[in-house]
């Protein structure tokens, strides 16, 4: 087992790298089925070393296969081994058939029961593989909804049962596993969407094919690994000046909606913005200031006076706080009407998508329902496949979009980049207008679109991380601009 590679790939792409290593390579497939056993079963020994009895689920495919094998060689250790197939082995196709005949020579098959989860100490899902495509059903659902019922940590073999491994998304009920060593290819699906419920810990092998076996096949995703920051944000001279790291203005704060724009003006100077000032209504500007004396804060009541403060500015973040008043449409129409680049988010994402525009100079920041508005479709839609959501986004609108959630996409429209990290106390008020304020702040020190919307996500998420060190439960966005700036100084 390696670390984790940066290419994604698609199901399909995966299945073409297991051919080509097949037919190109001489690989039987049998071994490289073997392979794949020998590697799951070697990962379930080295992290749970005190099971004692395996219960291992088999399905119809090649990924029953794979379990065939762990079984055998559970048994063949001298562990107590229970086999459940969900499918005849005469139903089996070929190297999977002849794996499934070796196993059952040394293992009774045992049909699946809800006692069978009493009576061990770990679980091997090996039901579903990579090729689902519709609702999970009958007696496989059924399994899956008492596996997990059941204390027992499960091991999924490739991908748990039920996610689909192109999206992220859970076709109808999946496996929560604590680990999924998955093989040949990373699959995008279990790094987005609903994968961080079922997956666990990903542990990738390559099986040991060559490496001409990759060549030509364009991952159309990859995973922001952990060098993302370093190579964007260099130690800096020691003769800079606050004029080379640029000037954002933060734009929104309709009543009673001020902590926004603080919130995000606050992320883009943490992330290291030479200058950042606020246009925000009038009645803020007293506590801004008093809250945070570094920020130039300036009362906008007419949108029209927005003209000289955005000729000031290298970079605008509008939206945090914007509001669906007269007051925030007319002051989005004033911001968007310029040669700026933007970042823009909440509000502004909704009146965008009233009066869609297309320029190359922005990154949008939808969460799933600002992006179902720009698309004007609904957010199951969305959630359906993110993927082809975030790149439709950015093929509609220009720009960078930014799709937020668990496993936050990034897409020019061209390639995809994947933030793993993260965690779910950033389900919290305000932490939308820190990514903005973050991404603005990356923009304004002179990174593409593209590299400050995936870095800003990137610290974004590392801040978010640091400051839950204390508990995911109750962070704030104001934790993570505490930590902002242990994070992009790496």
């Amino acid at each position: 087992m390696s670390e984790l590679p940066q290419a994604l790939y698609t199901p399909e792409q995966v299945r073409e790298l297991d051919r080509r290593a097949i037919e190109d390579h001489a690989i039987p497939g049998g071994v490289l089925m073997a392979r794949a056993g020998r590697a799951a079963w070697r990962l379930i020994r080295q992290r749970f070393p005190d099971a004692r009895r395996l219960l291992v689920l088999c399905g119809g495919g090649n990924n029953g296969g794979d379990g065939y094998v762990i079984a055998r060689h559970a048994a063949e250790a001298g562990l107590a081994v229970t086999l459940c197939p969900f499918a005849e082995s005469s139903a089996l196709g070929g190297d999977a058939r002849r794996t499934a005949d070796q196993a059952l020579t040394a293992i009774s098959p045992t049909p699946f029961t809800s006692q069978c989860l009493a009576e061990t100490d770990l679980v091997v899902d090996a039901l579903l593989g990579t090729g689902l495509d519709r609702p999970v059903s009958g007696p496989m659902a059924d399994a899956i909804e008492a596996v997990n019922a059941s204390p027992c940590p499960v091991v999924a073999v490739d991908v748990p049962s039920g996610l689909n491994a192109r999206t992220g998304q859970v076709m109808g009920v999946a496996i929560g596993a604590a680990l999924t060593p998955t093989f040949i290819g990373l699959k995008q699906g279990l790094f987005t969407g609903q994968a961080a419920d079922c997956v666990g810990e990903v542990v990738f092998d390559d099986l040991h094919v060559p490496a001409a076996v990759y060549d030509g096949i364009e991952p159309p995703a990859q995973r922001l690994g952990p060098t993302a920051l370093a190579g964007a944000l260099p130690r800096r001279p020691r003769t800079a000046h606050k004029g080379a790291f640029g000037h954002v203005l933060v734009i929104g704060g309709d009543h009673g909606m001020g902590g926004a724009v603080r919130i995000a003006a606050e992320a883009a100077a943490r992330s290291g913005a030479g200058l950042t000032s606020v246009a925000t209504r009038a009645g803020h500007v007293p506590a801004l200031i008093g809250a945070r004396p570094e920020l130039m804060v300036h009362g906008l009541e007419q949108p029209g006076d927005l003209s000289l403060l955005r000729s000031r500015a290298d970079v605008l973040a509008v939206g945090p706080g914007l509001g669906q008043a007269e007051w925030g449409r007319a002051v989005f129409e004033a911001a968007r009407d310029g040669d700026r680049p933007l970042v823009v988010d909440a509000d502004g994402l909704n009146w965008l998508a009233r009066a869609p525009e297309r320029r190359d100079d922005w990154v949008l920041t939808p969460h799933p329902g600002e992006a179902a508005r720009l698309l004007d479709t609904d957010v199951a839609a969305i959630n359906r496949d993110r993927f082809a959501a975030v790149r439709a986004i950015a093929d509609q609108y220009g720009g960078v979009a930014v799709l937020k959630g668990a496993g936050t996409l990034i897409s020019d429209g061209r390639g995809c980049d994947v933030c793993t990290e993260g965690n779910p106390g950033m389900a919290s008020g305000g932490m939308g207008d820190a990514l903005t304020g973050v991404i603005a702040g990356l923009l304004a020190q002179g990174l593409t679109p593209a590299a400050a919307a995936s870095r800003g996500v990137v610290a974004h998420a590392r801040a978010a991380d640091r400051a839950a060190v204390d508990g995911e439960r109750g962070l704030l966005a104001g934790d993570v601009l505490e930590a902002l700036r242990g994070v992009v100084n790496p």
